[in-house]
């Protein structure tokens, strides 16, 4: 099965902000933002990547432009690695929903929790499965696969993979930039490397 580099989006002035983005088009990454990618594809543009996804938010795919026009290699779409839709909390501050009681829902039990208007962690981990196991399946077993897309669906991915409870899932990390390495083999996928941020030497496939 193939070897997944999940990558997440460089920073754009929303985070910079600690404003929640949720799909909140035309959000861009900003010069920081930028200057990640190309570290980004720097480090990469050596490996043998064979394809490129992205969700279809605008800092997913300008995070993975760098390395399409190294690798010659068409950025391929796919909703189902949209970032979670928060519904009404889109645009409002982490400080201000901080402050609600329905903050400590969301970081220590989110299985029970839906956003307002938007989707349920639940959801988006189901969805995000779905779209990985397509990729997975559209490629050969040593095919390496760069994924661009976002920090809960990553974390959720991850969860799943390591047979973690759902609440669980924010006990993992994935910094702007960063890059984890699943190695897929059915229910068998393996971690190969968590938040790795550019300069960083590749464990060996």
């Amino acid at each position: 099965m193939s070897i997944l580099l999940l990558i997440r989006h460089g920073e754009n002035d929303y985070l910079k902000n600690s404003i929640m983005p949720g799909r909140i088009p035309g959000l861009h990454l900003n010069e920081e933002g930028r200057a990640q990618a190309e570290a980004l594809s720097a480090a990469l543009k050596e490996l043998p990547i064979v394809a490129i996804y992205a969700s279809p938010l605008e800092r997913a795919i300008e995070t993975a432009a760098p390395l399409a026009r190294l690798k010659g290699l068409e950025i391929q779409t796919d909703a189902d690695l949209l970032d979670t839709d928060v519904g009404e909390w889109a645009g409002h501050s982490w400080k201000g929903l901080e402050k609600s009681d329905v903050w400590q829902t969301v970081q220590h039990t989110p299985a029970q929790f839906r956003f307002p208007g938007g989707e349920s962690f639940a959801e988006n981990q189901r969805r995000t499965i779905a779209a990985l196991e397509r990729i997975t399946c559209a490629h050969g077993e040593k095919d390496l696969v760069a994924v661009y897309f976002h920090a809960d669906p990553i974390k959720l991915a991850m969860a799943h993979y390591l047979g973690l409870p759902l609440d669980n899932f924010q006990r993992l990390t994935a910094h702007t930039s960063s890059v984890t390495i699943l190695k897929m083999d059915g229910a068998n996928a393996k971690l190969l490397g968590m938040n790795l941020i550019p300069p960083f030497t590749f464990p060996k496939f």
